[in-house]
């Protein structure tokens, strides 16, 4: 008999399934449920961008592309990374099409990070980068956030955090599951403790397009003296309603997207073709219109996020302001539960399914994540319910 237990790597086997996808499968099979869960688009991808993506089947576009992928996107890409956020990039050489920003994570890590590396990041954060961190042979080492300092990372964290084994800093903002931002003098103050450094940033700026108020993104390789040392990533599943097509991309000196590169031409090969039609669309639109459809959503979004922290807040749950994502993380610490536990009653007793704060590392125990991109009469009849199971405790 086979003895699979000595077979399978451990370091793989040890990490636990991912604490988003525990709660939605269950919602999934749950009659009047609904789902503030995953954080996915309610919004259809524009038939724009789908129509450019059935022409180019009609066209007989169904080969592989290059392994950075086509060209005219890899234009498109630097493009819009020059005149949405000021930093330039060589199409030829320096911008990869990615299988979703997720596959960019992947390749930024394996591509640094060897066994004995630590990588640092922030706690709370999104559930795949220590897993990730993990894949590749690393160790993660966590820097603390709160709500106090509205989920920034702060230069005094990370100075305390680095190591001689310091390989790589991931840097998530705008941040899932916080909502939190980081503004320019916040970037520059990260900036300053990593020059003289000989350590790379991966900037995950998938949420890059969702900002509220007087809020705008900075990329972070745009911060002066930033741009050698960093990896970009980004993608089309948020702003652009293209969570399924698996569409992102990853921008940063040729020297490091060539290791890249290397490893996505061995196992991805090259991102789906018609996806990449697709994006090009959703780019060449973006910039003939203004990005008019991002800004639609970005409004929507802007209402959900309103009615759901004041909804918090009136039932007597804490809850940061968000400036950026579709996120809120409101605090369950009044109510005397768990993460766990809170989210586990609350879709018990009143079919509303969230996130336990504490998928995304140690310091979200104490709070919950929900999101805010799922149509407006369900967020509403969903506070409504969690304003019920809260009073009734």
């Amino acid at each position: 008999m086979m003895n699979y237990d000595q077979l399978v790597c451990r370091r793989i086997a040890d990490v636990p399934p991912s604490g988003i996808r525990k709660f939605f499968d269950i919602v999934s099979e749950m009659k009047d449920a609904i789902s503030l869960g995953v954080g996915e688009p309610d919004f259809t991808t524009p038939w724009r961008y789908n129509d450019a993506a059935i022409f180019s089947l009609r066209q007989g576009h169904t080969h592989y592309t290059s392994n950075w992928g086509l060209i005219e996107l890899r234009r498109a890409i630097a493009d819009y990374q020059l005149h949405r956020f000021g930093v330039e990039y060589d199409p030829t050489c320096e911008v990869l099409v990615t299988v979703g920003a997720s596959e960019g994570i992947d390749l930024a890590l394996r591509a640094l990070v060897e066994p004995g590396d630590e990588v640092l990041a922030p706690d709370p954060t999104y559930v795949s980068y220590v897993p990730g961190i993990v894949f590749s042979g690393g160790t993660c080492v966590t820097l603390p956030t709160s709500a106090e300092n509205q989920f920034k990372l702060t230069p005094e964290a990370l100075r305390a955090a680095i190591t001689p084994k310091t390989k790589a800093i991931i840097l998530p903002y705008p941040n899932n599951p916080t909502g939190g931002v980081m503004s320019r003098a916040d970037l520059e103050a990260i900036a300053d403790v990593l020059r003289g450094t000989n350590i790379i940033v991966i900037s995950d700026e998938i949420y890059a397009e969702l900002t509220y108020g007087e809020q705008t993104h900075v990329s972070f390789a745009s911060i002066p003296g930033m741009w050698e040392r960093t990896i970009t990533l980004n993608g089309f599943s948020k702003a652009f309603a293209m969570t399924g097509w698996r569409m992102g991309f990853a921008c940063g000196p040729k020297q490091l997207m060539d290791v890249m590169v290397k490893i996505h031409q061995y196992t991805m090969l090259c991102a789906p073709t018609a996806g990449q039609y697709a994006a090009l669309e959703a780019l060449e639109a973006g910039k003939e219109n203004h990005y008019a459809d991002v800004a639609q959503m970005v409004r929507t979004y802007d209402r959900r996020r309103r009615i759901v922290v004041d909804a918090f807040n009136q039932m007597g749950l804490s809850c940061f302001e968000p400036l950026g994502a579709f996120y809120a993380f409101p605090s369950i610490r009044s109510t005397g539960m768990n993460s766990q536990e809170f989210c586990k009653r609350l879709l018990d007793a009143k079919k509303v399914a969230t996130v336990p704060g504490d998928a995304f590392g140690a310091l979200g125990e104490g709070h919950i994540r929900v999101s805010y991109a799922t149509a407006t009469d369900k967020i509403i009849e969903a506070m409504k319910r969690i304003g019920d199971f809260v009073s009734e405790l």
